[in-house]
């Protein structure tokens, strides 16, 4: 079952020149985790935007084609409502974090959305507990480092229960121990609650072990689309700004070199058993 179709979506921005997305097509199933890569302006960013109907409907410009979410088209649907299905996650967490308390910070979703008081005060407890901030639900957001920044607007969406999470670059801007604890929820939430999770990232290293499928966008248009495993053995990527994880440039360049591996090693573990393997 799709929750996401895109159809020959094309969009430029007010005043652009160029089209940010050419032409480009994408169905996300149902509990997928899907990863969304390219270089610094390729579109990824746009393309979120337009997932969640802040394009056209916050940016203006000029869009053509089609994007359903849950059967939703939102071009004739304000983001407002979409946000009770479809969460989204900035680039920069403190775009969004606006309240002076992490549980005020949480509770500001599902008030919008109308609930009951007892309801809002589960669903804060059960989202601290699923993020794993408990001990931050009296700090305020703008004291909190990056890293603790960035749980907290993720938790901020999941409390308003949403069916598809997307996240802009969510790793870029905090340390590399904080990512890989960002990318190990992510995979959690999606296999145990079954939530689609869609990230948009410039960090594969901790992301293709546990996708369904990667989509390469490169000027505004959908490069590449399928499982890892055959979209990271293309040799080209690097050449267009992908930041291909280190252990599978490594593989592909013993490829290159006439090395036999059938198999392309998604992880280090993985990496291992199989050049062990090489006679």
């Amino acid at each position: 079952m799709s929750v996401l179709s895109i159809e020959n979506l094309s969009y430029r921005y007010p005043n652009a020149e160029m089209q940010a997305l050419n032409n480009v097509s994408l169905n996300v199933e149902k509990g997928e985790f899907v990863v969304l890569c390219g270089p610094t302006g390729a579109g990824k960013t746009t393309l979120c935007r337009c997932m969640l109907g802040l394009i056209p409907h916050f940016f203006g410009g000029e869009m053509s084609g089609n994007v359903l979410v849950l059967g939703i088209d939102t071009r004739y649907t304000k983001p407002s409502r979409l946000a009770a299905k479809v969460g989204l996650v900035f680039q920069n967490p403190e775009d969004q974090l606006i309240a002076m308390s992490v549980e005020e910070e949480l509770a500001f979703g599902p008030e919008n959305l109308g609930l009951s008081r007892d309801e809002i005060k589960k669903r804060i407890e059960e989202t601290l507990s699923l993020v794993n901030i408990r001990e931050l639900k009296d700090r305020a957001p703008s004291e909190l480092s990056s890293g603790q920044q960035q749980k907290v607007a993720i938790a901020a969406v999941l409390a308003m229960n949403p069916e598809i999470l997307i996240l802009d670059e969510p790793t870029s801007m905090i340390d590399p121990r904080s990512a890989i604890e960002i990318t190990q929820f992510l995979k959690k939430l999606n296999k145990e609650r079954g939530v689609t999770v869609i990230v948009a990232e410039h960090r594969l290293d901790n992301l293709v072990s546990s996708a369904d499928k990667i989509v390469v966008i490169h000027n505004g248009r959908v490069l590449r689309i399928g499982p890892p495993k055959e979209v990271l053995a293309s040799n080209d990527l690097l050449e267009i700004g992908v930041a291909v994880p280190r252990i599978i440039q490594l593989v592909n360049r013993l490829k290159k070199a006439g090395v036999k591996i059938d198999n392309l090693p998604l992880t280090v573990e993985e990496a291992i058993s199989v050049l062990r393997g090489i006679s």
